[in-house]
């Protein structure tokens, strides 16, 4: 069945487990592990607006199951990290919506992606639907939706898109964060 994942279903500045401003060191792996991952927040000059180098770098522990960490910079929450690997925040991707590789799901998955459950396969292998690029499991993707402009959620494959392809039923993608979730709610923080 599809298990909602409600990775920041409640989150906001009272369920946080812990915040630490992190050491100038691990703020610059952290950078350069978002630099290596969006190749094109570098090469267009958008890291250093959204992570400048000598601005403190806060970084708040979720509490959950997975590893989940979100990245506070002047205040906002800018970029979050879920077992290790790094993802921007929805509102960074809709101000700067082709730093993900995307795929496109059709009118019908759209109310289920934004209560939370996985991305589907069938949403993303009917006629209104997208596969805009190639990915890989276990990639960061965008997910955008049939008619829509901005992008509704971030997710990372479960399969690869040539699985999907092949997959009539069962999840293709983990829906990470969306649209109205408790991180979307939560534009600034006084961490």
């Amino acid at each position: 069945g599809t298990v909602p994942s409600a990775m920041f279903r409640k989150f906001s500045k009272e369920e946080v487990s812990g915040h630490s401003r992190v050491k100038s060191s691990a703020a610059r792996g952290i950078r350069a592990n978002i630099s290596d991952t969006y190749p094109k927040l570098e090469e267009e000059g958008i890291l250093d607006v959204l992570f400048p180098k000598k601005e403190p770098v806060v970084v708040l522990k979720c509490p959950g199951p997975k590893q989940v960490q979100v990245v506070v910079i002047q205040g906002e929450p800018r970029f979050f990290c879920c077992e290790g690997d790094y993802y921007p925040t929805l509102r960074i991707l809709c101000q700067y919506p082709h730093i993900m590789p995307r795929l496109r799901i059709d009118r019908g998955a759209i109310k289920y992606v934004l209560s939370g459950a996985q991305i589907m396969c069938p949403g993303l292998n009917s006629p209104a639907a997208t596969l805009h690029d190639e990915l890989e499991e276990g990639e960061p993707v965008a997910i955008f939706a049939e008619g829509k402009e901005n992008p509704l959620a971030i997710g990372c494959m479960l399969l690869s898109t040539a699985e999907i392809r092949k997959t009539e039923k069962g999840p293709g993608v983990e829906n990470l964060h969306c649209l109205n979730d408790g991180l979307w709610k939560t534009p600034l923080i006084d961490a």
